[in-house]
């Protein structure tokens, strides 16, 4: 945490030097008034002065009661300072002539000799107390940045983690050996030293490296790859060792290195060839891992999303050589997820969490645990006591597509737009088998959209048909087709439609194989650069007549889509005007009023 100002020394320190100039400016005495020799006289005849004092630096100065009141200019020594005021005419009966020096000026002596002695004898001293600490963090600059966690107390279990039962099961032998490695040692078996979790952001990597050293109360270090990467060579090779000797003193304990992808990529791959510090951290992880005696009880694991960048000498054995893959939860699993989260939350009687984790198909568990936390939210906001329906599924909402904003100025022409294009999305998938449930309408703008419309999974899907394709490409484009039958026109609103349309299309044509007339084969070879570690370009492996055929079947598609929507739409136009009147009347229809309004409405086979 950042320190406050005022624990700085440094501002003490100033605060005294201005302290000490004003005491000297303000409080110190002034001096006795300089005038000429002949005034000097005309005050000694005037018996303004009872004492004369001549200082060492050949001056005269006149005092009264002891005080210093005037001073002139003599210039010469005491012997002749008698004659000199008899020359004058001054009688000197009366007054004292004092020969040694007096009159001196204290505070100018302090406000220069004294206080640059003190303020440098301070500077000093705040110098060697910084240069104390900075050489002890010089020291500590190359000691490990590992969290440490006891092992006595667990905080997570793996009654915390849901959704990952197959998961859980791979690493059950790796709690077993952390709490008995003799039990393995003694028939001569060695457990994976390192355990590589693999898998999209949010879905529970983290999560479960501490739950498995929870079930078996063992020291905990975690660290993130990018910690052990300093600008200054060696000092990441030298975290490394620090961090592994830190673990053997405390085995059996797990080591968790959090995207390790940062310092594990390929070698050779970026700038500066073998003596790139990230390359030389690589090189020390390696030896650690290959380098621990059977009977050191030091686990490694580590968490990536990009398994594919990592450098080959990471994966083999002896290494990670388990890879787990913690893969998006299933409907079931999100289910889970969502009990683990609702847990302590006071949740109404009517919710039911098998509909939000239908609603929520692609959610990670971090998005699920996010969910909760905003309906928690919203629901203290409106002031009740517990969470209901409705605040989940706005947290759903809120979650997929952004907050609501209601302040937005929307005039009733674009309204009116709004309302017709999201019909044709819902009455289109209506129409179709295998598009998805129509789940809510809503044409209250959020985030950067004017309008939505909710589908609801009736599964999972993990390999899809041609023909689920056709019917998601016709929903796709069912707001242009509404707005076009309806006003004659079309607008910019169905400009992501169109992207996500064409995408999908082209995949259908270069990637599925889903063409009749280009058939069953892929188009074109994606390239990665490691050191990016994304796909940057595709190599054409096809000349320009096999482009022009490939544009043409994305027309084709496309167009055949487009005349499936626009023959569902004029067929029901009737019910496509009733549908968006009602939206612009209560701007959000949930499932039980879109069953009203559907109702009748039987789904058509597809036809081109």
């Amino acid at each position: 945490m950042k320190s406050k100002w005022w624990h700085n020394p440094f501002f003490y320190l100033i605060l005294l030097i201005v302290a000490m100039v004003a005491i000297f400016a303000f409080v110190r005495p002034s001096g006795p008034e300089t005038i000429a020799t002949s005034e000097f006289i005309a005050e000694m005849e005037q018996e303004q002065v009872d004492t004369i004092v001549l200082d060492n630096k050949g001056n005269i100065i006149g005092l009264k009661d002891n005080k210093a009141i005037i001073k002139a200019g003599f210039g010469d020594s005491y012997p002749k300072l008698r004659e000199w005021l008899k020359e004058g005419g001054v009688d000197l009966n009366g007054v004292k002539i004092d020969a040694q020096a007096s009159g001196i000026d204290w505070g100018t002596i302090a406000l220069t000799i004294i206080l640059p002695i003190v303020l440098i004898g301070l500077l000093f001293y705040f110098l060697f107390r910084s240069a104390r600490g900075a050489g002890s963090q010089a020291f500590n600059f190359s000691r490990s940045r590992a969290r440490l966690s006891a092992g006595d107390k667990p905080t997570v279990t793996f009654a915390d983690v849901a959704g990952t039962d197959e998961a859980k099961e791979e690493v059950q032998e790796v709690v077993e050996f952390l709490k008995s490695p003799e039990k393995f040692q003694g028939l001569g078996g060695r457990i994976p030293r390192g355990v590589l979790l693999v898998g999209p952001p949010g879905t529970g990597k983290t999560l479960l490296a501490k739950a498995i050293a929870g079930e078996a109360k063992v020291p905990f270090y975690s660290i993130s790859g990018s910690e052990f990467v300093e600008m200054f060579v060696g000092v990441g090779a030298a975290r490394v060792r620090d961090l592994f000797e830190q673990a053997k003193r405390t085995s059996p304990c797990l080591v968790f290195v959090d995207e390790i992808d940062a310092v594990g990529r390929h070698r050779g791959a970026g700038l500066g060839g073998g003596h790139d510090e990230r390359e030389q951290t690589l090189n020390q992880i390696l030896a650690e891992m290959d380098g621990f005696d059977t009977n050191v009880s030091v686990i490694v694991m580590a968490a990536t999303n990009r398994p594919d960048i990592l450098d080959p000498a990471l994966l083999r054995p002896g290494r990670f050589d388990r890879h787990i893959v913690i893969d998006l939860p299933d409907i079931n699993g999100r289910k889970a997820i969502l009990e683990v989260h609702a847990k302590g939350k006071p949740l109404a009687k009517e919710v039911r969490l098998e509909t939000i984790a239908k609603e929520t198909p692609g959610f990670s568990g971090a998005d699920l645990a996010n969910l909760i936390n905003e309906a928690a939210i919203l629901a203290a906001r409106r002031n009740r006591k517990d969470i209901t329906l409705k605040e989940l599924e706005d947290a759903a909402d809120r979650t997929i597509a952004g907050p609501e904003k209601k302040s937005r100025v929307v005039t009733a022409k674009e309204k009116e737009l709004i309302a017709y294009h999201e019909s044709g999305h819902a009455l289109t998938a209506r129409m179709l088998p295998n598009a998805d449930p129509v789940h809510k309408i809503s044409i209250i703008a959020r985030g950067v959209i004017g309008g939505w419309t909710r589908f609801l999974p009736t599964e999972d899907r993990h390999l899809w048909t041609k023909s689920q394709f056709d019917d998601r490409l016709a929903v796709s484009l069912g707001g242009r087709v509404a707005e076009e039958i309806t006003f004659g026109e079309v607008t910019t609103g169905a400009q992501n439609d169109l992207e996500e349309a064409t995408k999908l299309a082209r995949k259908m044509v270069t990637e599925y194989g889903m063409s009749d007339k280009l058939g069953p084969r892929t188009f074109g070879q994606r390239q990665e650069l490691v050191f990016l570690g994304r796909e940057i370009s595709e190599q054409r492996d096809y000349g320009e007549k096999v482009a022009q055929q490939i544009d043409e079947e994305v027309y084709s598609i496309i167009q055949r889509a487009y005349n499936t929507t626009k023959k569902i739409l004029t067929e029901n136009k009737a019910k496509l005007k009733e549908l968006a009147q009602e939206l612009l009347v209560h701007e959000t229809l949930e499932e039980p009023e879109l069953k009203k309004l559907f109702e009748g409405l039987v789904p058509q086979p597809t036809s081109g």
